[in-house]
C-alpha cells in the first residue's frame, strides 16, 4: 500500500507552508483576531491569486479542476498556520455545496465569484439547540408567492459579519429547504460572538426575511441530506486542519525539549518527556491518517460516513491530548499570552467541538456499525 502523497500534492503543500510562514507570522494572526473583519483583504486577494479558492472547482468556474483531497493537503497547512478568515466557510461550506446542487445558473454566477476571491459566503446551520440533527432547525421560511419568508435565529455562524452572501437552513413546510441569501438583505442583523478562538462565529438573525424562490438550493424540502453532506466535508476539512496545528505544536515542542536545559541538561534526554514527546506523535500521525482516508474516500465519491466520523472522533480526543502534553513540557512559559503556542490550544479547542464532537461522531460509527 502506498500512503506517499503525490508530487503535485507535496509540491501545494510545500508552496502553502512556505506562503503562509512568511505572509502570516503571529502578529499577523493576533491583528486578525483583534480586528473587526477577522482577516485581512490584501492576504486574501493573493490566496484568490494562487488559486486556493478555486482549487478543487472545474476550469470553467475559474478553478484549477484538483480534487477534495488536493484541498485537504491546503487545509493542513492553513492548520498549521493558524489561518483565520473565511476561507473554511466560503470554500469548504458554501463552494462544494453550490457545486453539489446548485443550478447551472447558481453556479455560473457564484462560483466564478468564489474562485477570484471576489465573494466571501458562509453557511447558517446551527440555532440556540448547536446540535448537528434536522430536528436541530428551527428557523422558518413560509411560501408567499414567489418569495419565501424566513424568520429565525442562528448561533456559530463562520465569518458572518463579512460574508456577501449566506447559505440559509430553514424549516419549509415538508421538510429542510436551503436558501441562497444576499447577507444585505432588509431583515437580516449579524452580532459576533466572544469565542475562545477569536474566530467571529456570529448570532445571526432573520426578522422576515424576504428570499426568490429562484434562490432556493436544490429542491425545497430535501435539504437534510445535502446538509449532511456538509457536515461530513466540513469534518473531514476540519481534521485536516487540526492534523496540520497539532503537528505544529509536536515540532515546537520536540524543539524546546532538545533547547530546554534543566540539572545541566536539556529536558529532551529525559525519559519522561521522550515519552511525551512520542505520545504526541502517535496522536499526530493516528490523526493524519484517519484524516487522509476519510478526505480520500470522500473525495472519490464513495460512501464516507462511517470513515468520516472515525476521524472526527479520533482528532476530537487526539488534539487535547496532543496539546495537554505539549503545555506540559512546555511548562510556565506555555501558558502565557505572548507564547505562540496558546494559539494553537485556543484554535485546536474551537476545532474539536466544530462539526461534532467526539461524543457525536462516535455515535455515527456505532450507526453505521448497525448497532
Amino acid at each position: 500500500m502506498n500512503l506517499a502523497l503525490s508530487e503535485e500534492q507535496e509540491m501545494l503543500k510545500t508552496m502553502a507552508r512556505d506562503f503562509l510562514a512568511d505572509k502570516l507570522p503571529k502578529t499577523a494572526v493576533k491583528e486578525m483576531e483583534e480586528s473587526e473583519e477577522g482577516y485581512s483583504a490584501e492576504l486574501w486577494k493573493e490566496m484568490a491569486g494562487l488559486g486556493w479558492m478555486g482549487l478543487a472547482f472545474p476550469e470553467k468556474y475559474g478553478g484549477s479542476d484538483m480534487s477534495f483531497l488536493d484541498l485537504a493537503m491546503l487545509l493542513e497547512e492553513m492548520g498549521r498556520a493558524c489561518l483565520p478568515g473565511p476561507y473554511f466557510s466560503t470554500v469548504v461550506l458554501s463552494g462544494f455545496t453550490i457545486l453539489d446542487i446548485g443550478t447551472d445558473e447558481q453556479k455560473d454566477e457564484y462560483l466564478p465569484k468564489i474562485s477570484s476571491g471576489e465573494a466571501i459566503f458562509t453557511l447558517v446551520l446551527t440555532e440556540p439547540s448547536a446540535n448537528y440533527e434536522e430536528s436541530g432547525i428551527e428557523t422558518k421560511a413560509i411560501a408567499e408567492g414567489d418569495s419565501y419568508v424566513i424568520s429565525g435565529t442562528k448561533l456559530f455562524v463562520p465569518d458572518a459579519n463579512v460574508a456577501d452572501y449566506m447559505l440559509v437552513a430553514a424549516r419549509t413546510d415538508k421538510g429542510i429547504t436551503l436558501f441562497i441569501v444576499d447577507a444585505k438583505s432588509p431583515g437580516i442583523s449579524t452580532t459576533v460572538l466572544k469565542t475562545i478562538a477569536n474566530d467571529k462565529l456570529c448570532e445571526v438573525v432573520f426578522d422576515k426575511v424576504k428570499v426568490s424562490k429562484d434562490n432556493v438550493l436544490g429542491e425545497p424540502n430535501q435539504g437534510w441530506p445535502e446538509i449532511e453532506k456538509i457536515i461530513q466535508r466540513a469534518a473531514v476539512g476540519k481534521c485536516c486542519e487540526m492534523t496540520g496545528c497539532i503537528q505544529q505544536a509536536l515540532d515546537m515542542t520536540v524543539e524546546y525539549a532538545k533547547d530546554r536545559k534543566q540539572y545541566g541538561h536539556p529536558i529532551g534526554s529525559f525519559q519522561v518527556i521522550q515519552h511525551y514527546c512520542a505520545d504526541m506523535a502517535t496522536d499526530v500521525d493516528g490523526t493524519r491518517l484517519s484524516a487522509y482516508q476519510a478526505a480520500w474516500t470522500l473525495s472519490e465519491g464513495l460512501p464516507c460516513a462511517q470513515e468520516v466520523a472515525i476521524a472526527k472522533a479520533w482528532a476530537g480526543e487526539a488534539c487535547p491530548r496532543v496539546m495537554a502534553l505539549a503545555h506540559q513540557i512546555h511548562g510556565a512559559i506555555g501558558v502565557t499570552i505572548d507564547h505562540d503556542l496558546q494559539y494553537y490550544t485556543r484554535w485546536a479547542k474551537a476545532a474539536e467541538v466544530s462539526y461534532g464532537d467526539a461524543s457525536f461522531h462516535r455515535e455515527v460509527v456505532a450507526k453505521e456499525m448497525g448497532l
